[in-house]
């Protein structure tokens, strides 16, 4: 809401005054958020995968071929379902993209348009961003802050190329890493690429780069395990103090 009250209206005046080498720099950084070569990578290493796991002879590497199988359904189902839903919700709402904001301003909206200069809010580019960087922040954790900053930097030449506001921008950021998230807790509760860890947060079944345990069953994960009950009973002939 602060950055449609505070920054959606300068950013639609200014689009005019944009100096050319920025809008060349963000058009070649915006197109890394298209989903369609995501999505292709992604098939292309699921079936590859899928078929490995068919085809080697040791139980070690079918089972770490079935996972990354698993793992490449899972950053298909994220990036291209948060996509679609990303695309039919900006239909609904159709707000006007910055280049109308002369004659709509920042708060022009016409629903089921059925036009892209009314296909704004959210941006699906960054519908996409986020929805990969969350992929890669709960793949490895201990990077999670430089991914966020990579998504935020990467996302905002949307707004540089004047095809959206900073909100939408905001927005589609939130709503991708959302979507990969519970996709993430979707897999787990079933056993696929991720297992419950502490504080309910989704974490790797097994390290990417190492088979030394390959489980793709349920699983709880450690931290999650119950603690046996702990008797107020004596053991049998035991002495009294």
């Amino acid at each position: 809401m602060l950055a449609v009250l505070l920054l959606d209206g300068p950013a639609g005046a200014a689009r005019q005054h944009v100096a050319p080498v920025m809008d060349w720099l963000g058009g070649r950084i915006t197109d890394f958020g298209k989903s369609d070569w995501i999505i292709c990578v992604a098939l292309f290493l699921m079936f590859e995968s899928w078929a490995a796991s068919h085809i080697l002879t040791s139980k070690k590497g079918r089972c770490r071929a079935r996972f990354f199988s698993q793992l490449a359904f899972y950053v298909f189902a994220s990036v291209a379902l948060s996509g679609i839903a990303a695309n039919l919700v900006k239909r609904a709402i159709g707000r006007a993209r910055p280049a109308n904001f002369d004659h709509w301003g920042a708060f022009g909206f016409e629903p089921f348009a059925g036009a892209a200069r009314f296909e704004s809010f959210p941006s699906g580019h960054s519908t996409t961003i986020g929805a990969l960087f969350m992929i890669f922040g709960l793949l490895f954790p201990r990077h999670r802050v430089t991914f966020a900053i990579l998504a935020i930097w990467i996302a905002m030449s949307r707004v540089m190329v004047g095809a959206h506001y900073p909100s939408d921008v905001i927005a589609g950021l939130a709503f991708g890493s959302w979507f990969s998230l519970m996709m993430a807790i979707v897999f787990s509760r079933y056993g696929l690429v991720f297992q419950t860890g502490i504080h309910g947060v989704p974490v790797l079944r097994q390290r990417l780069w190492s088979g030394r345990a390959c489980h793709l069953g349920p699983r709880i994960s450690p931290e999650r395990q119950p603690m046996a009950p702990i008797s107020d009973e004596q053991p049998s002939g035991a002495v009294a103090a």
